[in-house]
């Protein structure tokens, strides 16, 4: 019996496909992916594509169209592939929001204390034998008593909320409505967004990017921020207004950035650079072993279900069937 072939966009961790391949043949793409009709054509007459950050074009889906029953993003966002286009098509769309919570989490607390306690500047002051160390080097934030105010209140906010907690921190949250389940869980109270940038002194994302969220923080936002404050996002880079960040840091207002995505990947912002006040990473939220292989498993399960003709697990369009 022939096996079914999926094609993943983007060469990553090998073990994380060790399921897939007991039952379909997986094609991986080169490091960086493929672009125009060397895409197209890598993708013909894939039973199941493996979407990274990879974007999906009409010719894309076109060249799936008579083959594809599901296109599994990698991660938990899915703003690559174009879900209606999708749909018309004939093929399921799913994503990954469970497999990346705890290491999302973990860097954008590791992101939050770096900047409150100016690693990026420590570091370089030691490496470059800067001496004396007086006492007042660097001063930072203290992280324990303050307010994390989180924009969202998903998987990755509550894991995040639940860190937050262990460093004796208050917690406010904002969203388009109240989320009753989170505010018990983690004791957070729900605030309206202006509440929220004006009173917080940590303010973390976790909203996916949509045409709403897109420059969810623009510059009237940033201004609400006190001069002290840090602005964590680990979410996707459009749903902050770079350009009008790096004039807000530059005029002192939030005090710091930590960044772990941006908008036009692989690239961030040149102002950004030059800021020492902002810690960035280059969208490594999910760079461990364990999260790799937990995505690439979660990803196998549902291409399992879709080849079998069951609706996959975390289906962004149900009634998208193949006839």
């Amino acid at each position: 019996m022939t096996k079914a072939r999926v094609y993943v966009t983007r060469a990553l961790l090998p073990e994380a496909f060790t399921l897939l391949r007991s039952r379909c043949h997986v094609d991986v793409g080169p490091e960086n992916g493929l672009r125009g009709e060397d895409f197209v054509e890598a993708l013909r007459g894939a039973d199941a594509v493996i979407a990274t950050s990879v974007r999906l074009g009409p010719e894309a889906l076109d060249a799936l169209a008579s083959s594809c029953k599901v296109i599994c993003s990698y991660g938990v966002g899915y703003d690559h592939i174009p879900v209606e286009e999708a749909t018309r098509r004939g093929i399921w769309v799913t994503h990954n929001p469970d497999a990346v919570t705890a290491d999302t989490a973990d860097l954008a607390m590791a992101l939050m204390l770096g900047v409150a306690r100016r690693l990026r500047d420590c570091d370089l002051s030691v490496r470059n034998g800067v001496a004396p160390w007086g006492v007042a080097m660097h001063m930072g934030l203290r992280v324990s008593g303050k307010v994390l105010g989180l924009v969202g209140s998903g998987r990755i906010a509550l894991a995040v909320a639940r860190r937050a907690q262990g460093f004796g921190m208050r917690l406010a949250y904002t969203g388009r409505r109240r989320n009753e389940i989170f505010e018990a869980a983690t004791g957070a109270c729900y605030l309206d967004k202006k509440e929220l940038l004006a009173s917080s002194d940590f303010v973390s994302l976790h909203i996916p990017l949509t045409p709403e969220t897109r420059h969810y923080m623009a510059a009237a936002d940033l201004a609400l921020m006190p001069p002290h404050a840090v602005l964590v996002n680990t979410a996707r880079g459009a749903v902050v207004d770079e350009e009008a960040l790096v004039e807000a840091l530059e005029g002192g207002r939030p005090g710091g950035a930590g960044l772990d995505v941006f908008e036009r990947e692989p690239h961030a912002h040149p102002g950004l650079r030059m800021l020492p006040n902002v810690l960035m990473t280059p969208h490594r939220g999910v760079a461990t072993p364990d999260s790799l292989i937990d995505m690439g498993e979660a990803c196998a399960h549902k291409i399992f279900d879709a080849l079998d003709g069951r609706l996959p697990q975390d289906c962004l369009n149900p009634h998208a069937r193949k006839a």
